[in-house]
């Protein structure tokens, strides 16, 4: 029996114009009165998502979202963080200096807030494109200190050229971080271990939930660890190939309500 379904937004939830569709809506909405937890897991913070979760009514005291790819938890009622782990000073020092060598633009998001950082001055980000709801601030190298709370580093930028650069970042990087592609354009760096899969995990033991309880849905590769961990794991019919490989079920497309499919097949009753 399903207790709880943790869900990706882009590429998911949300069809092309990132908007939630009635089917979805009304099969969320149904699992929930089940009394199914309904759970939100996302690269984003939650001020990026405020917006979903008040469409979707998941305010209220016991719902919960799963943010930053599994680096914070939180309570959906008061942003109360119940469980969280986030990159060092140093991870962030190590990261500029990187990002530098490669000539890639990064951002380090701090809760609400992503700091602008001039590593590439000829290679702009495009991540305030991509998250319009956050605070962004122009930010110094001197700026950074330990005292900052840094919750994940971003390079947002046109594929052809991140992808190309992605390639050439050396081994022992991928060794002590979670370097995961949460969009064609987007390249993020996590505390290493911390995926959405870690986030799922410390929600379902803290409300006495096992993991063949949980449903997962995504589509994205930083989705995988979530899909594996999960009793019924959710690829989208747009998911991308390793996704499907490692999904027990694949529902319709984003743009195809494939979440209130899977959900009315597998959680109502």
């Amino acid at each position: 029996m399903i207790k709880m379904i943790a869900i990706d937004l882009d590429g998911t939830l949300l069809d092309q114009e990132k908007k939630i569709s009635q089917r979805n809506k009304e099969a969320l909405a149904k699992a929930k009165a089940q009394g199914v937890k309904i759970v939100l897991c996302t690269g984003r913070p939650l001020r990026a998502i405020r917006p979903y979760l008040e469409e979707l009514e998941l305010k209220e005291a016991g719902d919960y979202s799963i943010t930053f790819n599994g680096g914070l938890v939180q309570k959906n009622d008061t942003g109360e963080v119940m469980a969280k782990s986030v990159l060092s000073y140093d991870n962030v020092q190590e990261l500029v200096k990187l990002a530098r060598d490669l000539a890639l633009p990064l951002d380090i998001v701090s809760d609400e807030v992503v700091y602008i950082l001039p590593t590439a001055p000829d290679h702009q980000s495009i991540y305030s494109k991509l998250n319009p709801l956050l605070h962004f601030q122009p930010f110094s190298q001197a700026e950074l200190t330990e005292e900052l709370l840094y919750n994940k580093a971003v390079v947002a930028f046109e594929q052809e050229y991140l992808d190309q650069q992605l390639a050439k970042i050396p081994a022992e990087f991928k060794e002590r971080y979670e370097i995961i592609k949460t969009r064609d354009v987007l390249l993020e760096f996590m505390p290493k271990g911390v995926t959405k899969a870690y986030g799922c995990k410390l929600l379902a033991e803290n409300l006495g939930i096992t993991a063949a309880e949980v449903m997962a849905i995504g589509d994205e590769e930083n989705d995988l660890p979530m899909i594996e961990y999960a009793g019924m794991g959710v690829a989208m019919d747009n998911a991308v190939a390793m996704v499907k490989e490692a999904a027990d079920v694949i529902t319709a497309s984003n743009v195809a309500d494939g979440v209130a499919q899977v959900v009315e097949k597998y959680v109502l009753q």
